[in-house]
């Protein structure tokens, strides 16, 4: 799950990490009323949305007046956000953030999360903050620190001596840094999460370190512990198939192709997915109906799967273990005939009473295409999606 910067830096500072003072507004006005209440005589206005580089989609502003606020959050709450990490959605600006403009000295990059290689958490920094941090870490990866917590251990403050020195930072800022480490490494354990970016941690004019922007990710199956993370959660900032398929505890993911997958279990959709490919074909979704499935949820993936007008045939992979094949076929028919589907679907069925399933849908008189193995299924499915599409 994702949050916006103003809930991010909500966190941060409960967890005492320096943020600059900020109201968020729905509203021109309120923005407005915003910038009155922080005081001063400039502002910086920025679009919430959940993805980066906002400031080259016009997302980030400085107003230098009450009447540039208001006209800021009018032009950004009127406007949708396309950006390299939104994946092709446009996202809806909602929200801004009305923040008090600094003095920066310098911008530092900040960053914990979860290694899996070394399993433990581990922070990056670098003194060269305020950039795609991917692009330094490919030009110039000399400027990146990286430390790794032992999950005994926690964050020992040598280590944020070592992360300071490595950024170049001075004796104070280094004992600052060693704060903010801890409140996120805190934030980080307490609330499960994934990621916690700072980019950029900035050296204000008078040489005190302070989070001007915030990116935080919580691990979703954990969220059931954190209520108060779940409320937070924006469905407007998300692909609206896969809030849907949440809704009815399916695993969905889009992706580009023409051919959609229903299958059961997460490495059995993965390995359908790269047969596809072998044979030719693309897959237009990630979808695992889990293994409990029944005609409700198969239904229920079917009408996900047709939302997209860009799917030319299904593949349907599932193994009868827990479920037998049998009422998995009878599901299948089920649906195909409540939801009226149009293209071709292949069907791949394997395990406990799989002949009876196959002769359910070689008599159900519906344009199901049966198969006898991935391979074979795979192959069908390419073919039937070629000759949809031409």
């Amino acid at each position: 799950m994702n949050f916006h910067e103003y809930q991010a830096k909500e966190l941060f500072a409960d967890y005492g990490i320096p943020v600059p003072a900020g109201r968020v507004a729905s509203t021109p006005e309120e923005a407005v009323a915003a910038a009155r209440e922080l005081g001063g005589d400039m502002w910086v206005v920025k679009a919430q949305v959940h993805a980066g580089g906002r400031g080259k989609a016009g997302g980030v502003k400085l107003a230098r007046s009450l009447d540039e606020v208001r006209g800021e959050a009018k032009r950004m709450l009127n406007m949708k956000i396309s950006t390299y990490q939104t994946g092709g959605l446009e996202l809806p600006v909602d929200k801004v953030l009305i923040a008090e403009a600094m003095d920066i000295e310098s911008e530092l990059y900040l960053s914990a999360l979860t290694d899996r290689v070394n399993r433990c958490v581990t922070f990056m920094g670098s003194a060269a903050g305020g950039v795609d941090i991917e692009e330094v870490a490919s030009k110039t990866p000399e400027k990146l620190v990286t430390v790794n917590i032992d999950n005994t251990a926690g964050l020992q403050p040598f280590q944020a001596r070592q992360m300071g020195f490595g950024m170049g930072l001075n004796p104070a800022q280094v004992k600052q840094l060693g704060k903010i480490m801890s409140g996120l490494y805190r934030l980080y354990k307490d609330k499960d999460l994934s990621l916690i970016e700072v980019n950029p941690l900035v050296i204000g004019d008078d040489g005190n370190l302070s989070a001007l922007d915030a990116k935080i990710n919580a691990d979703d199956n954990a969220l059931f512990r954190h209520p108060e993370l779940a409320a937070m959660r924006d469905e407007s900032q998300e692909d609206p198939t896969e809030v849907a398929a949440s809704r009815h505890d399916l695993n969905y993911v889009t992706l580009d192709g023409n051919i959609a997958c229903m299958v059961n279990g997460a490495g059995l959709a993965m390995a359908t997915m790269d047969v596809i490919k072998l044979q030719g074909g693309e897959p237009a979704n990630f979808l695992d109906v889990g293994g409990g499935s029944n005609a409700e949820r198969v239904r229920e993936a079917f009408k996900l799967i047709l939302s997209s007008d860009r799917v030319d045939a299904i593949l349907v992979n599932i193994f009868g273990g827990i479920v037998r094949c049998d009422e998995i076929a009878e599901g299948i028919i089920a649906a195909v005939r409540e939801v009226g589907v149009e293209v071709p679907v292949v069907v791949r069925l394997e395990g406990t009473n799989v002949d009876k399933g196959r002769e359910l849908l070689d008599q159900s008189s519906l344009k199901i295409i049966s198969a006898s193995d991935l391979n074979d299924a795979a192959t069908k499915v390419v073919a039937a999606a070629k000759e949809k599409a031409a």
